[in-house]
């Protein structure tokens, strides 16, 4: 959802304003892309190591883009009332879902023997799939207390530290 509109027939003086006062909508916007352009990337590596497909997995690959295909919308919402639990709520639970229907894709696929993945991909994937699931479901609990901190709680999912542990576990 792309909520972007400057007023038809504007001066040309009062255009700088009107494109200022999209600023929110942009932000969110950008927050849009670029957490859909991560799952994006995620969901091709993953799909480029299925080798097969089964009902359930195309049944939970739909499930995976109808939670994608709500993130402009939560996006949206955020943007809008940011400050506020529920538009905390709506977007953390949207993304925890993304985050574990695409893990129940990947433990599925590897159940079925329809994936060529390792295990130790498979369970570097699962661990990051958990601790960013579990960074937007904590969020959630302290949006009812602090509603306008807990997305700075997401900040720290660029620490990435399943990512640091199975680096260092390889070595």
């Amino acid at each position: 959802m792309l909520n972007l509109q400057i007023p038809g027939k504007l001066p040309h003086d009062e255009l700088g304003q009107a494109l200022w006062d999209q600023r929110e909508n942009l932000i969110a916007f950008a927050i849009s892309f670029a957490v859909i352009g991560r799952f994006w990337v995620v969901h091709h590596r993953f799909f480029a190591e299925v080798t097969a497909f089964d009902g359930r997995l195309l049944g939970l690959n739909l499930l995976y883009l109808a939670a994608i295909v709500l993130i402009p919308f939560s996006s949206q919402v955020l943007g809008d009332y940011g400050g506020t639990t529920t538009a905390v709520v709506l977007y953390a639970v949207n993304l925890a879902a993304v985050v574990l229907i695409g893990l129940l894709m990947a433990v599925d696929a590897r159940r079925a023997n329809l994936t060529e993945v390792s295990s130790r991909a498979h369970e570097e994937r699962r661990a990051r799939s958990a601790y960013i699931a579990g960074v937007f479901l904590l969020s959630i609990p302290l949006a009812f207390v602090a509603p306008s901190v807990a997305p700075f709680l997401w900040l720290v999912l660029f620490l990435d530290p399943a990512g640091a542990l199975f680096n260092r576990a390889g070595r």
